[in-house]
Parts: C-alpha cells; sequence; structure tokens
C-alpha cells in the first residue's frame, strides 16, 4: 500500500524547564538537527520538516541543509503548531515527532506506521506507541503518563498516576508508558485544533485525553523504548553518553 506520509517536527525556543534546548550540542550536533537527520535517514517519510517557532531554530535547521517552516510564535502546544503547517501539505498522515526526541528508533515508526496501512476501513484516528515499565520509581513518577488499553490496544485511559490500580496481589500487574510520539490521519488533526477543553484533560494535563473524551480512536502500538528524551540539562548530559556509546 502506497501511503504518503509527512513528519513533522514541532520545535520551540523557550522550553520552560530548558530553554534553548533543541540548539545544544550532542557531539558536533544540535539536538533539532538530530531528531531532523534521524527521521529523514529511516527512509520512512516522504516528507519531514522542522515546524518551528523562532528564526534561529529555522536558521540551524536550513543552514544544515534541512527544511523548516516558521509557524506562529502563540501557539499553546506541539500538535497546534504542527496543524498550522500540515493544513497546507497534501499528505493523508502525519505524524508528530518531538524536537527533543534525537533518538526515535525506525522500528517503532515503522510499526506505527503498519497500524494505518492494516487498518484498511481507516477506522483508527491516531497512532501512538507505548512500552512496557516496571521500575516501580517510573510508575509512580507524575511525569511519566501512563496508559491502559483495550484487548486490541485501543487506548482507554492516559494518566500520570500508576494505572491500573494493583489491587488483587495474586496476579502481576503490567503497566505501559506513554511514548510522546503520534502519527494522525489529517483530518483528524485538523480536527483536534478546534476541539475545547475537557475535564479530564483540564485535570491531569495529559493532552491526548481530550482526544479520548471527544471519542477519537487512538491505536497504540507496543514498542521498544525510543532513548533518551531531553527535558533538562541532566537528560542532555544523559544524552551526550547515550550517543558516544553509540559511536563506540
Amino acid at each position: 500500500m502506497d501511503m504518503q506520509i509527512a513528519a513533522l517536527i514541532p520545535a520551540r525556543l523557550e522550553s520552560s524547564r530548558f530553554p534553548g534546548k533543541l540548539l545544544k550540542k550532542i557531539g558536533d550536533k544540535s539536538v533539532i538537527c538530530h531528531v531532523y537527520d534521524n527521521l529523514v535517514d529511516t527512509l520512512l517519510f516522504d516528507h519531514v520538516a522542522v515546524v518551528c517557532d523562532h528564526l534561529s531554530i529555522y536558521e540551524e535547521v536550513v543552514q544544515n541543509g534541512g527544511k523548516a517552516y516558521l509557524s506562529k510564535a502563540e501557539h499553546d502546544n506541539g500538535t497546534s503548531r504542527i496543524a498550522e503547517i500540515a493544513a497546507d501539505l497534501d499528505f493523508p498522515v502525519i505524524f508528530n515527532v518531538q524536537g527533543d526526541e534525537p533518538f526515535v528508533n525506525k522500528d517503532i515508526l515503522a510499526s506505527l506506521i503498519q497500524l494505518f496501512i492494516d487498518d484498511i476501513y481507516n477506522t483508527i484516528d491516531i497512532v501512538s506507541p507505548m512500552t512496557m515499565i516496571d521500575e516501580i520509581n517510573i510508575i509512580e513518577n507524575p511525569n511519566v503518563v501512563k496508559v491502559v488499553t483495550t484487548i486490541d490496544n485501543y487506548a482507554m485511559y492516559f494518566s500520570r498516576s500508576p494505572i491500573p490500580y494493583h489491587r488483587n496481589k495474586s496476579i502481576s500487574a503490567k503497566y505501559y508508558k506513554h511514548i510522546g510520539i503520534y502519527g494522525f490521519r489529517k483530518e483528524a488533526l485538523l480536527k483536534i485544533t478546534a476541539l475545547p477543553e475537557t475535564p479530564m484533560d483540564a485535570s491531569e494535563m495529559i493532552e491526548c485525553i481530550k482526544y479520548l473524551e471527544h471519542g477519537m480512536k487512538i491505536k497504540m502500538a507496543l514498542t521498544q523504548s525510543q532513548g533518551v528524551s531531553i527535558d533538562t540539562p541532566e537528560d542532555l548530559q544523559e544524552a551526550i553518553k547515550f550517543y558516544n556509546n553509540q559511536l563506540h
């Protein structure tokens, strides 16, 4: 099946926890250029581009041979930022890969694309990956979003709390971490930007809960971990170590 797919990378200069992180270096390349080049190298996408709010990121990408768009600066989130650009692109499927994910694995992306290929009746609105976790400190960490699914891996709920609650101690509970990569059918992506805020989304501050509350179908793919996400200066040091280990 021939499906035209774009990968858009939302990139904001002023991150609240680590301003300017996307321009920091891992080896001899900036974080944002690692993300861009990694996606291009997968050969999975017909179009890859950064969607940014600041000229410094735009110039960093373009001067290093990449493609970029300047968006409006007032977007509330990365999904809204890429939707602005996606509206004028002729691709039925749009992937959102965060600009602070320099080591996204090709196999994860391929498994998500396969979900769309297998969905011959176009019933899936969104695809996203999850990975199993068993470390109690991660399960209980409110910064780690957990997901529970139906038997056929449609998302039922996302939470910062440990879900499911492990009441029956005679069985072992399984926990899954949500990885923040999304593939959208274009019409679903454009619909999302017009959805009003919902009670559970406002409470948990997890954007994809809003999609569920409005009845959208999110199919999850069980995958391996995607490597190091960069939210803090400490994460950057971990990413540098991860990168250096890959070289040896």
